[in-house]
C-alpha cells in the first residue's frame, strides 16, 4: 500500500474496533451513534437483523430496548442507504433528503397530494395510525409492492418528513405528526451541500475508520460530486488522511490507533450487519466473498437461505445458515460451511476456533429464545460426525 500508516491487517483490526465489536459503547444510544445507523430488515426466520446487529455488540441487549429508545426519542426511523434506525442527534441531516423530496425529487412512486392530505388530516385528528387503519379502496393497484393508496401516501409523508414512526406494533409502523414526535431540543436547520457531505464523511470514518469515496457515499445519488471537493478540502486542511491501495484512494480519521491483537472470539454476523453490508469492501479487505442468498432460487444456493458470516478474531472463516424452530425452541444450523482458515494444517477443525464457535452459537441461540442448537449439515465431514455423535448421546 502506498503511503499507508498501517498494514492491511491493522486496517482490518481498526475496522472491527470502529464497528464496536471489540470495545462496544455501553449504551444502545451511544452504539447507534457510533455506527451511524442500524439497518432495518423484516426477515424473521431468526431474530430480525437490526436486533442482531445490536446484540452482537451490546451486552445484555434485548429487542425491547430498541423500542424504548424510539419511544424516548433517542433514535428514530428514516432512510440511510436503506431503512434504518438513526441517532436522534443526527436528525437535522435527514432534512437534506426530505427537502429534496418536497421540492419534487421522486422516491418510489408519484405522490398523490389529495390522498396525502386526507391521511395527514386523519392522523392530526385521531392520533397515531398505521397503514392497516386505512380502508382499501378496492381498486386495482398493481404498483410498488401492491401498496394501497393510503400506504403509499403514508410512506411519502414519512419520507418527506411530515410524519414520523412513533413506534411499531408487530413490526407495523405506527405514524404520528412529526411535531408531536420530535423533541423540542432537536436541531431542525437544513444542512447545505457542504455540511451534509461533512456529515457523511465524519459518520463513515467514525464507524469504519477508513473508506473510499464510493464507500462513503454508498447508494446515495450523486454522492461522488458532493463528497469529492469536501474530502479534498478536509485532506488539505489536515482533518483527514489519505492512502492508496490497488490504485484506489482511501481516506481515514487521523486520530486512529491500532487495537491489540484480537483474542479467541467468534462473532456470527447477519447479512445486513454494518460491517458486511458493502460486499465489495469485505472482499477487498477481508478476502471474503459474501452474498445473501435469500433471493436466489433454493436449488442454486451455495450456502443457504439466511447465512450468517462467521468471524473468528480478525478473519472470516465460514457461513452458517440458520433458522429458529420456535416450536421446539431449537436453533437449527441448517448448513455450516467452513473455510480452510478454520482448520489446522492436518485439516482438522482448529480446537480454539471450535470452542469459541460453540460459545457464540449457544449465545445466539439464547438470543433467539432457543434452549438448544442442532447442526443439520456441514461441509466438514469429521465435524458433522462429531456433532451427530453428541446429539445421539444427548
Amino acid at each position: 500500500m502506498n503511503n499507508s500508516p498501517f498494514s492491511a491487517k491493522e486496517w482490518n483490526r481498526i475496522a472491527l474496533q470502529q464497528q464496536g465489536l471489540l470495545q462496544p459503547p455501553v449504551t444502545l444510544t451511544a452504539l447507534v451513534q457510533q455506527l451511524g445507523y442500524v439497518q432495518i430488515d423484516s426477515i424473521n426466520v431468526v431474530e430480525r437483523a437490526h436486533h442482531h446487529v445490536l446484540h452482537s455488540r451490546l451486552s445484555g441487549y434485548r429487542p425491547a430496548m430498541l423500542q424504548q429508545a424510539v419511544q424516548q426519542a433517542e433514535v428514530f426511523e428514516y432512510w440511510a442507504h436503506a431503512a434504518a434506525y438513526l441517532p436522534m442527534a443526527d436528525y437535522r441531516f435527514s432534512l437534506y433528503r426530505k427537502q429534496q423530496l418536497k421540492q419534487g425529487d421522486k422516491h418510489w412512486h408519484q405522490p398523490d397530494g389529495d390522498v396525502m392530505q386526507q391521511v395527514l388530516a386523519r392522523i392530526a385528528a385521531e392520533g397515531p395510525l398505521k397503514a392497516g387503519d386505512f380502508s382499501d379502496d378496492g381498486g386495482r393497484r398493481g404498483s410498488w409492492w401492491d401498496w394501497k393508496p393510503a400506504k403509499k401516501a403514508l410512506e411519502q409523508l414519512f419520507m418527506q418528513g411530515d410524519v414520523m414512526v412513533k413506534r411499531r406494533d408487530n413490526f407495523q409502523k405506527v405514524y404520528d405528526l412529526t411535531n408531536r414526535v420530535l423533541p423540542a431540543w432537536v436541531n431542525r436547520d437544513v444542512p447545505d451541500d457542504s455540511a451534509f457531505a461533512r456529515y457523511l464523511i465524519s459518520r463513515f470514518l467514525q464507524a469504519h475508520g477508513f473508506g473510499s469515496v464510493a464507500q462513503i457515499g454508498y447508494l446515495r445519488k450523486n454522492s461522488k460530486a458532493l463528497l469529492q471537493p469536501v474530502l479534498q478540502q478536509m485532506y488539505e486542511q489536515g482533518e483527514i488522511g489519505c492512502f492508496t491501495r490497488q490504485k484506489k484512494a482511501y481516506y481515514f480519521a487521523v486520530d486512529l490507533t491500532v487495537p491489540r491483537a484480537i483474542e479467541n472470539k467468534v462473532w456470527l454476523l447477519n447479512p445486513f450487519d454494518n460491517l458486511l453490508i458493502q460486499r465489495d469492501r469485505v472482499k477487498q479487505w477481508f478476502d471474503f466473498d459474501y452474498q445473501i442468498e435469500v433471493y436466489v432460487p433454493a436449488e442454486k444456493r451455495q450456502y443457504g437461505y439466511y447465512s450468517l458470516a462467521v468471524l473468528w478474531a480478525e478473519d472470516f472463516v465460514g457461513r452458517a445458515d440458520v433458522k429458529a424452530d420456535r416450536a421446539s425452541k431449537t436453533l437449527l444450523l441448517q448448513r455450516l460451511t467452513l473455510e480452510p482458515a478454520a482448520c489446522d494444517a492436518a485439516g482438522s477443525v482448529n480446537s480454539d476456533f471450535l470452542a469459541a464457535f460453540e460459545q457464540a452459537v449457544a449465545d445466539y441461540a439464547r438470543f433467539n429464545g432457543c434452549e438448544r442448537w442442532k447442526l443439520v449439515n456441514c461441509n466438514h465431514r469429521q465435524l458433522k460426525q462429531h456433532y451427530r455423535r453428541l446429539q445421539r448421546l444427548g
